[in-house]
């Protein structure tokens, strides 16, 4: 007799789910990692595993949060500058017994407020820190609000393919239903607002009730920024349609290209004025894991509501409080993200020159890796505008996609692990992330170290140069 936790007693949407940033790809480089093998982990935007140093100023705020005993020591002020000190008394304030006691399930309420006045400087609109919510990371803020949103698998939920398969696993786990909708790789991974409008009439054919739309901006695996019209179509298509937007926002620090800036969609909204300002539903999302930060291990995040009425916030509450709060440490470094030295304090040189060559040097690495990409046989890729990612097409040979088949693999599938097993480098196939019927794509982080990313380049070309040679056929495919 089947016990309750045997496999196929199992519930059906944990099934479903599928992860490709940890799976196949993954768990093969983690078994040749043992074997002995040198891997370079790409497959996850995790920068401080590749190498990056974390930001001096915030780790010194919160060891002395985490050991507030150092505070009393009259030798603390030789260890720590003065502005550190005064920022960890002032977080330790904000608690109710330092970091080893419960917050608000919303998050500390001075956090909150700093979170807003970031809100408010960044956009030019005041945010109300009532309507910001502290998580553990942006993907759970994420789950958390889909899971409000999807009440059974007649509702559908808009999101871009490409997409970051956090949207599709929780999707599949909350039994709702996952409506693609195209980007355009010919335009830079733009956004088509006809494609858009005809996966809400397919879906709607269906029975499917679109009740949301994610965007990812700048985009991931992508790394496109959202031009101000573009977000403008989006707001009103969202407007039109009854749709609640979710502003996935959290690569907005990493951008690489001055002629595309980040926008907020918030701003965007604000901007637009009544009656859509007052009225379009949004909920966007933030994170101390990227941008120059990159503590992806501390999992702090914040999602914040607009034109959410009050009793449905009050039911999101509900669901927080289930958790009790969200980590406090996190919390502060939220806190530091949003409220960092300011221009006079004792740390402000030192945080600008460390902040500033992490992105200078991402931006060199987004270049590098972008002309390394195109300068490879049958490889075509898009300048990485922001994020941390590279997402190249690459056009595999009618004899290589029939290999993969005898193989029982998807074609990007075989042709990663085939670069795994050669070089080392460990990265996503295209299709654990959406892509069009017959298009072919890997996603790698622009992570590894900067003067480690030529060698990692010409691995690449050496290895991709071969598998073409040995799967064209010269009579009749076509070379690049």
């Amino acid at each position: 007799m089947a016990k309750a936790m045997d496999y196929e007693n199992l519930n059906e949407n944990v099934k479903k789910c599928q992860y490709a940033v940890r799976g196949e790809l993954y768990l093969r480089a983690s078994e040749l990692q043992k074997e002995g093998k040198k891997i370079i982990f790409t497959n996850v935007g995790n920068p401080h595993a590749l190498g990056q140093k974390p930001l001096t100023f915030p780790r010194q705020v919160v060891a002395l949060c985490q050991a507030p005993f150092m505070l009393d020591d009259p030798n603390v002020g030789l260890l720590f500058p003065a502005d550190a000190i005064a920022k960890a008394k002032h977080y330790l304030s904000l608690t109710s017994g330092g970091l080893g006691a419960y917050s608000d399930s919303r998050g500390l309420p001075g956090v909150r407020k700093e979170v807003a006045e970031f809100i408010e400087r960044r956009d030019g609109y005041p945010s109300d820190p009532e309507l910001i919510f502290l998580t553990d990371g942006a993907s759970k803020g994420v789950m958390q609000i889909l899971n409000t949103i999807i009440r059974g698998s007649s509702d559908g939920i808009l999101v871009p393919v490409p997409q970051y398969p956090l949207y599709s696993a929780t999707i599949a786990l909350l039994g709702g239903s996952l409506v693609p909708y195209y980007l355009e790789e010919t335009a830079n991974w733009g956004l088509d607002i006809v494609n858009l409008r005809q996966s809400v009439a397919q879906a709607r054919s269906q029975g499917i009730t679109v009740r949301a739309m994610v965007i990812i901006n700048p985009g991931n695996p992508t790394g496109q920024c959202l031009s101000e019209a573009n977000l403008k179509e989006i707001l009103r298509f969202c407007y039109q349609n009854n749709v609640v937007l979710l502003g996935d926002e959290v690569y907005q620090q990493n951008i690489y290209q001055d002629e595309r800036p980040f926008i907020s969609a918030r701003k965007v909204l604000m901007d637009m004025g009544a009656p859509i300002n007052k009225e379009l539903q949004l909920v966007s999302f933030h994170t101390v894991s990227k941008g120059y930060w990159g503590e992806c291990g501390q999992r702090g995040g914040y999602f914040e509501m607009t034109n959410i009425p009050p009793k449905a916030v009050e039911e999101i509450y509900k669901v927080a409080s289930i958790a009790l709060s969200p980590n406090v440490p996190a919390q502060i470094f939220m806190g530091l993200m949003v409220n960092p030295p300011k221009p006079g304090d004792i740390s402000y040189e030192r945080f600008i020159r460390e902040s500033k060559g992490i992105l200078e040097s991402l931006r060199r690495r987004a270049q590098l890796m972008t002309d390394g990409f195109n300068s490879c046989r049958n490889v075509v890729c898009n300048f990485t505008e922001g994020a941390m990612y590279s997402f190249p097409q690459i056009r595999l040979p009618p004899k290589a996609i029939e290999a993969a088949q005898k193989a029982g693999k998807v074609a990007d599938v075989f042709y990663c692990l085939k670069l795994l097993e050669a070089t080392g480098i460990s990265t996503v196939p295209g299709s654990g992330f959406g892509q069009k019927e017959g298009v072919f794509h890997l996603r790698t982080t622009i992570l590894p170290a900067e003067e480690d990313m030529p060698a990692i380049m010409d691995s690449f070309k050496k290895f991709n140069d071969e598998f073409m040679e040995q799967y064209e056929d010269h009579k009749g495919y076509s070379r690049m």
